[in-house]
């Protein structure tokens, strides 16, 4: 029997494409910009209807909606094929980076129209640097923990910050990287610490990839 190009099976330029529209349905890719533009449009909704004007309902935007982009992206990040993504011939860092640069660019252009022409110290600046920060510290995670409980460490990074922000704990100074999430968004000290952990998640997700640790 004579082989020919065609019994071998696709060639590298048929398979690239195949692989990459493998790669974002295993991680339900359609789904998670679905549930981010859910998540901006309510974030909308409450920032101009029914808080319209009010600091708290902003406060608690700027904490609840990029906790929510960060565990819908965090999760995201599950495989169910670990293992044999391990043993494919084909580098999977520039996927997995492309994946969470791309998915955390949309839910900050997303989420910070939906608070655009309100405020400027805890407007569009602050809701970016959040969500950043947010999908960073998942991405760090779902390394360290699994994808799966991904958004725990931004849940409790979020809502230490606002909780301090309560308390009146966000003076600025020497605290400033400490309670990022609630400073004004003209802070370069928090966008410092947004920025450091966003490029640590996404760098070191590349890297390695998501933890295998089902819940």
């Amino acid at each position: 029997m004579t082989l020919t190009s065609g019994s071998l099976g696709p060639g590298p330029s048929v398979a690239a494409p195949r692989g990459r529209r493998l790669y974002l349905r295993s991680r339900r890719l359609t789904g998670s910009v679905v549930a981010l533009a859910v998540t901006a449009a309510l974030t909308a909704w409450a920032d101009r209807g029914a808080g319209a004007g009010d600091p708290s309902v902003r406060a608690s935007l700027l904490t609840a909606a990029p906790l929510a982009a960060a565990a819908v992206i965090g999760t995201g990040l599950y495989t169910h094929s670990d293992e044999l993504d391990r043993t494919a011939a084909h580098r999977w860092w520039p996927r997995r980076f492309a994946h969470l640069v791309v998915l955390s660019l949309t839910a900050s252009v997303l989420l910070g129209c939906a608070v655009l022409g309100a405020g400027e110290e805890h407007g569009v600046q602050a809701m970016v640097r959040n969500t950043l920060g947010a999908t960073g510290t998942a991405a760090l995670a779902a390394v360290v923990i699994g994808a799966r409980l991904s958004w725990l460490p931004p849940m409790v990074q979020l809502m230490g910050a606002y909780m301090a922000a309560l308390t009146g704990a966000v003076g600025g100074g020497w605290v400033t990287p400490l309670v990022w999430p609630a400073q004004p968004g003209d802070r370069a000290g928090a966008w410092l610490a947004a920025l450091a952990l966003f490029l640590a998640g996404a760098g070191l997700h590349a890297w390695r990839g998501a933890g295998r640790r089902d819940a």
